[in-house]
C-alpha cells in the first residue's frame, strides 16, 4: 500500500511476514492457551483427579484449530500430532503450568507485563493460522469462498469452536455456552480475518499479502492489549453489529407480529347473564315420556338444567296456558 510505503513500513511488513512461528511464538500460544484452560472452573480439580484428561483438554486448546480444519477438509484429524516437537513443547508447558512447584510458572506468566507480551505473540500466530487455513483450502477449492472462509476461521479459532467437546473431556456439558450462540471477540475477529484473506487470495482485495498480514496483526494485537488493560469484554464490533441487527433482523419480526395482531378478530363480551350467548344455546326440556324436545323459542336466553322434575314442570306449564286461554275467551264473550 502507498501509505505503508510512505511511512517506510513496507519493508517491516515484508520482514514480519517471513517470521518463523516456531519455537517462540508457538510457545507463547501454548502458554496462553494452557493458562486459559487452568482458569476454567473445575480445571484444577480435574488435573488432580485425572492428569490424562487434563492433558487431553490442553492439547485441544493448543491444537484445536488444526484438528477442526483437518476435519473440514476430510484430512486426518490427528495429523497435527505428527509434529513431535510441537507436541512435546505443548506437553512440557502444560505440565509446568499445572504442576510446577509453588505454581511458580503460572504466577510468573500471570504477571501483567509478561502476559501482555505473551498475548501479543499469540495473536500474531492467529494471523499465520488464518492465512494458512485459507491458503490450504484455496489449493483444493479455488472458487470455494465459503470453504476458504470456513477453514481459515476454524484454523484460527478452532479452540473456541470445539469448546463443548473439550468440556465433555472434563466431564462438563454446557450446550448454552456454544460459541456460535454467543460468539466471543477472538471468534469474531478471526472470522473477519478469514473473510479478508479469502478476498485477497481471490484477488478481489487489491492489497499485497504481507501488507494485509501486517495491518491485520497490528489491529488484533492492539485491540487485545487494550481490552486486557481496560479489563473490558466489549467487542469493538458491537456498534456495527447492533446497527446491522436492527436493519436486517430486528424490524421484520415486529412488523409480522403487528400484522398478525391486527388480523385477530376482537369479540365483544356478551351482556347476557348466562355464560353462553343466546345463539349458541340449544334449549331442551324433558317431555312427559322422557324424550328431549328442542325448544324453538328464540327468546329463551337461559335453559334450566333438565332434572327429574322436568315432566312436572312441563305439565304445570300446560295447565297455566289452558287457564289463561279460558280467561281470555271469557273476556271476549
Amino acid at each position: 500500500m502507498e501509505l505503508l510505503a510512505l511511512l517506510n513500513l513496507d519493508g517491516l511488513s515484508l520482514g514480519m511476514s517471513r517470521l518463523s512461528m516456531y519455537p517462540y511464538f508457538d510457545s507463547a500460544h501454548y502458554i496462553v492457551s494452557v493458562m486459559a484452560l487452568k482458569e476454567q472452573p473445575g480445571a484444577v480439580e480435574v488435573a488432580r483427579r485425572s492428569p490424562f484428561a487434563c492433558w487431553f483438554s490442553a492439547m485441544l486448546y493448543c491444537f484445536g484449530g488444526a484438528i477442526l480444519s483437518g476435519l473440514l477438509l476430510a484430512e486426518p484429524a490427528l495429523a497435527c500430532f505428527s509434529n513431535t516437537s510441537n507436541v512435546l513443547l505443548a506437553s512440557v508447558i502444560w505440565y509446568l503450568v499445572f504442576y510446577s512447584p509453588q505454581d511458580l510458572v503460572y504466577k510468573c506468566a500471570s504477571f501483567l507485563p509478561v502476559r501482555l507480551v505473551l498475548t501479543g505473540m499469540k495473536e500474531m500466530t492467529r494471523t499465520w493460522k488464518v492465512l494458512g487455513g485459507v491458503t490450504q483450502a484455496g489449493k483444493q477449492y479455488k472458487e470455494g469462498w465459503l470453504v476458504m472462509i470456513a477453514v481459515g476461521w476454524a484454523k484460527g479459532a478452532g479452540g473456541g469452536l470445539i469448546s463443548n467437546f473439550e468440556q465433555l473431556v472434563r466431564g462438563i456439558w454446557r450446550p448454552e455456552t456454544n460459541e456460535l450462540l454467543n460468539m466471543s471477540y477472538p471468534t469474531k475477529v478471526t472470522l473477519l480475518g478469514a473473510v479478508l484473506f479469502t478476498l485477497q487470495q481471490s484477488q478481489y482485495l487489491p492489497v499485497a499479502k504481507h501488507n494485509l498480514m501486517f495491518i491485520y496483526t497490528i489491529f488484533i494485537v492492539v485491540n487485545k492489549v487494550r481490552m486486557m488493560l481496560t479489563r473490558s469484554t466489549a467487542s469493538p464490533f458491537a456498534p456495527l453489529e447492533a446497527f446491522l441487527y436492527q436493519l436486517l433482523f430486528a424490524s421484520q419480526p415486529e412488523e409480522t407480529k403487528t400484522r398478525a395482531d391486527a388480523q385477530v378478530p376482537v369479540r365483544s363480551p356478551s351482556r347476557d347473564t348466562c355464560s353462553a350467548p343466546k345463539k349458541d344455546v340449544v334449549a331442551s326440556v324433558i317431555s312427559r315420556n322422557g324424550s328431549a324436545v328442542p325448544e324453538t323459542n328464540g327468546n329463551i336466553s337461559c335453559v334450566p338444567e333438565a332434572n327429574g322434575n322436568g315432566a312436572a314442570v312441563l305439565e304445570k306449564s300446560d295447565k297455566d296456558t289452558a287457564v289463561s286461554k279460558n280467561q281470555s275467551n271469557k273476556k271476549c264473550d
